[in-house]
């Protein structure tokens, strides 16, 4: 059986642009799945083109830092920042105050639901989740996380860890390398987490490309792809998009980069798929199909 890869683009949902990049390469046969945003300001967008194009996988991108929440602030306190609006506007300040005991698991558990439950009302039919900078590694955020999926009957997560083939690849500097290798010593308390440990929600084996975000070239790409084993089931992250007005009107590190990643993309992945032994493309609903066969 082939390695089995999903190709997800994180940040549907955050402009037009983005989203008329994912559905340009999802067209091309290059990008199977997307997590979106439930308060990005171009949501309604992203919710026609995912009506609309049913094979599309598409998830819930949940924002805790770095965004506004979906429920009302003052029921979730311990989620948001100075503004007392948004949340917390870095990484950093979110992790410090995780790490105090200053966030509550409950205001995770609401903001998540809050957030899952909009698209879901909107019709979209969630296939997985995974978090903005990805925060769900901590046990504190995807504990309560978990909880939500198991209520909603939301299938799969990311798995927010990189495998070690694609680490020691040279596309990341020495300080990425070490940040990645240091939050990677929290991967044996994601996957002991119940509801993963009993198969009641699906992953894959690793998400490829986290220390190659900012730096997704063609190069880089083809690099990661060759790595692939011939084995397992694996995510490749991307964020792709065109760098536009409505892009630079939001907060993103990520500008020129996005047109960059969609050209590796289109060139890179059906160069690979050609080959003897590519992995299959597929999205996170026919890895729980699969989980689930597998199990009866």
């Amino acid at each position: 059986m082939p390695p089995q890869l999903i190709v997800n683009a994180d940040d549907f949902g955050l402009t037009k642009g983005i989203n008329r990049s994912i559905l340009s390469l999802h067209d091309a046969g290059v990008l199977t799945s997307a997590t979106l945003m439930a308060t990005g300001p171009a949501l309604a967008d992203a919710v026609e083109i995912a009506r609309r194009t049913p094979c599309l996988g598409v998830g819930c991108h949940v924002v805790l830092t770095d965004g506004v929440p979906a429920s009302d602030p003052a029921k979730i306190p311990s989620l948001i920042g100075p503004d007392g609006r948004s949340f917390r506007p870095s990484l950093l300040s979110f992790v410090q105050a995780l790490l105090r005991g200053h966030i509550r698991e409950s205001d995770i558990e609401r903001e998540a639901e809050a957030q899952i439950g909009r698209l879901q009302q909107a019709g979209i039919a969630v296939t997985h989740v995974d978090t903005h900078k990805h925060t769900h590694l901590f046990p504190q955020v995807g504990r309560p996380l978990l909880n939500v999926l198991e209520r909603a009957g939301i299938p799969a997560i990311r798995n927010p860890f990189e495998p070690e083939f694609t680490q020691r690849l040279a596309h990341a500097d020495f300080k990425r390398r070490l940040q990645i290798r240091i939050l990677n010593q929290f991967r044996p308390a994601f996957e002991r987490h119940a509801p993963i440990r009993s198969g009641n929600i699906v992953t894959t084996q690793g998400t490829l490309g986290v220390s190659a975000t900012g730096n997704l070239n063609q190069a880089t790409l083809t690099e990661i792809m060759n790595t692939i084993p011939l084995e397992g089931s694996f995510e490749l992250v991307c964020h792709p998009g065109y760098n536009d007005a409505d892009l630079a009107r939001v907060a993103t590190r990520l500008r020129n980069h996005r047109e960059i990643e969609m050209e590796a993309l289109l060139t890179v992945i059906p160069a690979v798929m050609a080959k003897p032994n590519s992995p299959e493309l597929i999205h996170y609903g026919k890895l729980a199909t699969s989980a689930r066969a597998r199990s009866s």
